[in-house]
């Protein structure tokens, strides 16, 4: 289990300096007007709902990391956690971090 703790941190580390740069103040934009026609405001606007969108799905996704580190020092790891089935050993090829089976991950 220790190459999927492995691959398990590598990705928090790399969630983690994802949220910094998103969560990181904007550096100087100068004055922003929103008038009637699609400016610069309208666009950075439109850039700033698309970058809070992204941050949720990565919140998303570290919550599900810490949750399966938390499996592995429990001894669940690869079980789901809303039925009690298992994940799947392909599931957990493709996505370490999943914590429900491909049935109840489509349900979420």
């Amino acid at each position: 289990m220790e190459p999927v703790r492995d691959d398990l941190l590598a990705k928090r580390a790399e969630l983690l300096d994802e949220l910094g740069l998103l969560e990181a103040p904007p550096g100087e934009r100068g004055e922003i007007a929103f008038g009637k026609r699609v400016g610069e405001g309208t666009a950075m606007a439109v850039d700033r709902l698309s970058q809070v969108a992204v941050h949720d799905k990565l919140q998303v996704m570290m919550a599900d990391v810490e949750r399966a580190l938390a499996k592995l020092d429990e001894g669940s790891y690869g079980t789901c956690d809303a039925c009690g089935g298992p994940v799947g050993e392909g599931r957990l090829e493709v996505l370490p971090w999943a914590t429900l089976c491909v049935e109840d991950a489509t349900r979420r």
